[in-house]
């Protein structure tokens, strides 16, 4: 290893290192501030001894669980959106653009609304389709191949699709649109324990499958012809990673329902950082997934306070101008 790659080496260790740094403290800013604000201290009392008050039961009962998952939120949706700019070598690519969020959404709201009792199904039921989603996406992108470009244009009108699958259903129940209507733009305000138990065995599986296999992401984005040339089974490998995707994707709209952008800005803030190499864009999206949901949720807490608004809402706010500045922005991805 020559020197020059021994520094970006280090480099690029100091920096992931500084983004987990930044994730441990948005979780702390999570934990500390609403209605009440809890010290830093406080919160370390809490978390590591028996101190028994009011402020404990706010942590461990209402903050905690919440902060838990939109953590493993934002770290599903920035990996599922740095999978898919990947294989299909495309900035504009990510699960709310391209229609993996709308079938988890569907299959969710199906869950919720139709089966409310049966609610601990809704992962299964998001990844479902999540996947049903990508695979008619796929079928109806492949000409001898599918191409990253046709992925996209299929994966919107799929989306569009959906979404009038979404609007039908709260059509033909208007009496419990009111309960899914913060699943629709994307929020946190009623989680609890049990959606950690939700979310966290698919959130992991899909992060350690993920992280397996970074290099094959690195031979993808060298292009189609390059990677046969390598001995990469090219379809298979894409196949594959939107799978995963699907997994990723499917778990976060689970419990925190059709969070858009995440997975669209928090790869591109990342590899500004971090550069395109995988081995490392993929573990420092973990922390800035996670820091990202983190300080969002938390603002759309105290924005307002005391009325909390959705952080769906705060995400449109800054992913809608990110979006039009990748529309407008020239060259290659």
């Amino acid at each position: 290893m020559t020197l020059e790659a021994k520094n970006k080496q280090i480099n690029k260790g100091l920096i992931l290192t500084a983004f987990i740094c930044f994730s441990v403290l948005s979780f702390l800013i999570s934990l500390a501030n609403g209605a009440v604000k809890i010290s830093f201290k406080e919160i370390i009392d809490i978390l590591f001894t028996e101190k028994f008050n009011e402020n404990y039961q706010i942590i461990w009962n209402v903050r905690l669980p919440r902060t838990i998952v939109a953590s493993l939120v934002g770290t599903c949706l920035a990996l599922s959106g740095a999978i898919l700019q990947g294989i299909m070598r495309n900035p504009l690519a990510g699960p709310n653009i391209i229609g993996v969020s709308s079938g988890a959404g569907l299959m969710t709201l199906i869950v919720l609304i139709l089966f409310p009792s049966h609610y601990y199904l809704a992962p299964l039921g998001s990844f479902a389709g999540a996947l049903m989603a990508t695979l008619f996406i796929y079928f109806l992108a492949w000409k001898e191949g599918a191409a990253p470009t046709r992925l996209i244009l299929a994966g919107v009108a799929v989306s569009s699709l959906l979404g009038a699958g979404n609007n039908i259903i709260m059509t033909f129940y208007p009496d419990k649109v009111s309960g899914v209507i913060g699943f629709m733009v994307g929020g946190l305000s009623a989680v609890n324990w049990k959606h950690v138990t939700m979310i966290w065995p698919y959130a992991l599986l899909g992060i350690i499958l993920v992280m397996i296999v970074p290099n094959r992401l690195n031979i993808l984005m060298l292009g189609d012809e390059v990677a046969t040339g390598l001995g990469l089974n090219v379809e298979r490998t894409r196949f594959l990673f939107i799978i995963i995707s699907s997994l990723l994707a499917g778990a976060a709209v689970s419990v925190a329902g059709l969070l858009g952008f995440v997975g669209l800005i928090v790869p591109h803030i990342t590899r500004l950082f971090i550069g395109s190499d995988y081995r490392y864009l993929l573990s420092a999206t973990i922390f800035t997934g996670s820091a990202t949901v983190l300080l969002c949720d938390t603002l759309a807490r105290v924005m307002f306070a005391p009325v909390e608004i959705p952080v769906g809402i705060i995400m449109a706010a800054l992913g809608a101008p990110f979006f039009l500045y990748l529309l407008r922005r020239k060259g290659e991805y």
